[in-house]
């Protein structure tokens, strides 16, 4: 079976879409035989045990008339080659967490246009990225001892936080080994120059001054080439503006970013993993004012107490 790659929108992002959640699919007819279902073995339950006798042939369990609708809607970006299924919110999970949330819809930041923005966004290969590295993060604390994620807040709340000094892709926490490394993340794709990057320093510098806090800042690029530009442009001005940065690329970190990949600014330094950086930058501190819960994503919203149960009297 041939499956097309979902077409350009004529007009507006997702105008044309159509969630594959959405649509049903025409069933094959069924065949029918001209001749009767002979009699089949059916259990017959007596006591103490069960027994199998031929009786008359056993009902067929009831289908429901039409499928349950998905909770996820999919779709495959418009490119050359193939490319793999993606999954996103579809109306049916976003009503089950509006409901979970005891909140409406647009509460959660959710519209039917959802999965077609998505789709048609320039900036879908970025976003996939940055949540793949930190998916990854989040797997491998799950089956770690010892090894934590328990602060990720995406760039919408980056922005909603901080976007009059920095706008990273990412900010979290890994823990690991008693220690802490509080990190922005710049998820570098190339298409930006060398001295936008390098502009964007200053602000790190100023959120340190003006919050207090000390993260370190983790630049993933595509390429080892790239890295390797970035590191000879930014380390000057990294080092004089008082910066802890390390870089890696995706030559390395695809299933492992937490391993020995990321190899601090300063002249001489190694590769090292994300504990290492930790323990290399004793002096970090987190970004102020945060709690290990302030994620404000869907999926984060406050659930409604459950109601209280009443007092048996005697």
């Amino acid at each position: 079976m041939i499956r097309h790659a979902t077409p350009r929108p004529a007009h507006g992002p997702g105008s044309r879409y159509t969630a594959r959640a959405a649509t049903t699919r025409r069933r094959p007819a069924r065949r029918t035989s001209p001749h009767p279902p002979a009699a089949s073995p059916t259990a017959t339950c007596g006591s103490p045990g069960c027994s199998t006798s031929t009786g008359s042939p056993a009902s067929p369990p009831l289908l429901p008339a039409h499928p349950a609708p998905a909770p996820v809607d999919s779709f495959r970006p418009s490119q050359h080659g193939s490319a793999p299924e993606h999954y996103t919110l579809g109306p049916t999970g976003a009503a089950l967490l509006a409901a979970h949330a005891g909140v409406d819809t647009t509460a959660l930041g959710w519209r039917p246009s959802h999965t077609g923005r998505i789709a048609y966004s320039p900036s879908l290969g970025h976003d996939l990225g940055v949540n793949e590295l930190l998916s990854h993060l989040a797997a491998r604390a799950r089956t770690t001892p010892g090894a934590d994620l328990p602060l990720w807040l995406a760039e919408s709340s980056c922005a909603r936080r901080w976007s009059d000094i920095i706008r990273p892709d990412a900010y979290a926490h890994w823990q690991d080994d008693g220690l802490l490394l509080p990190f922005f993340l710049e998820y570098d794709t190339g298409s930006q120059t060398l001295p936008r990057v390098e502009a964007k320093l200053t602000g790190y510098a100023a959120f340190t001054t003006a919050t207090g806090g000390r993260p370190a800042l983790l630049i993933h690029t595509r390429t080892a080439s790239r890295d390797q530009a970035l590191r000879h442009r930014l380390a000057r001005p990294a080092a004089e503006l008082g910066l802890h940065v390390a870089t890696s690329s995706a030559d390395f970190t695809t299933s492992s970013p937490w391993g020995p990949w990321w190899t601090p600014l300063q002249p001489g330094g190694q590769r090292t993993t994300l504990t290492g950086l930790a323990a290399h930058w004793p002096g970090l501190t987190p970004a102020g004012g945060l709690e290990p819960s302030d994620a404000d994503t869907p999926l984060t919203l406050p659930v409604p107490p459950l109601p209280s149960t009443p007092e048996i009297g005697p």
